[in-house]
């Protein structure tokens, strides 16, 4: 099985590139973003390699980072997530920020994803939330007051702050994490309105 591969860029297709590596050229499959990234014709590059074996076809995705392959391994365990879908997912957020946007329930982040509608981003953010937070690079306790939110668990005023938050044009993560940071400051005790004045001087930060 192919797990890494070392060579000059041969040439460019519309989702994949040709890898001279010893004079084979191997056809990967990367995401938009690993293709972008990716130096121009003969130039060298290494790729982490994901390789499928089918009876009928041998397919290689090719990844800038072995974190990158990881999530497109994680993505595919999603009811309805394929290979061409887990790289579009890729294709639009890299791996930390989709750790940020599963982390922090951000459905609407996920679904940014051409070809993604609601129910399968919805999906991604549900069955991946619990291995999402190792990968994430947010403050733990703004992961847990998210997730909270979304299980409808977090304290009413908390609730209703990040709620108001949201109304007035910021997002749900952004929310969260002023909140988190209001609530951090003012106590558990803390009514709706002094959250929100709290959390609005963190956003203005």
């Amino acid at each position: 099985m192919i797990g890494k591969l070392k060579g000059l860029i041969d040439s460019y297709g519309e989702d994949y590139v040709i890898l001279d590596v010893g004079g084979v050229g191997y056809r990967v499959h990367c995401s938009a973003r690993t293709l972008q990234h990716l130096p121009s014709p003969g130039e060298a590059a290494v790729l982490s390699i994901e390789t499928y074996v089918r009876e009928d076809q041998i397919k290689l995705f090719g990844f800038r980072s072995d974190t990158e392959r990881e999530w497109f391994r994680l993505l595919q365990t999603v009811q309805g997530v394929g290979a061409k879908v887990a790289l579009a997912v890729l294709g639009t957020l890299n791996p930390s920020d989709l750790a940020n946007a599963i982390a922090l329930r951000d459905k609407a982040a996920v679904a940014r994803t051409p070809g993604v509608g609601p129910k399968v981003a919805e999906r991604i953010v549900t069955e991946l939330k619990d291995k999402a937070p190792a990968f994430a690079n947010v403050d733990p306790a703004v992961v847990h007051l998210a997730g909270a939110v979304d299980d409808q668990s977090a304290p009413r005023p908390v609730a209703d702050a990040i709620s108001a938050l949201v109304n007035l044009g910021y997002g749900q993560p952004q929310a969260a994490a002023a909140i988190a940071a209001a609530s951090r400051s003012a106590g558990e005790k803390a009514e709706t309105a002094q959250l929100i004045r709290l959390g609005l001087k963190e956003l203005a930060k």
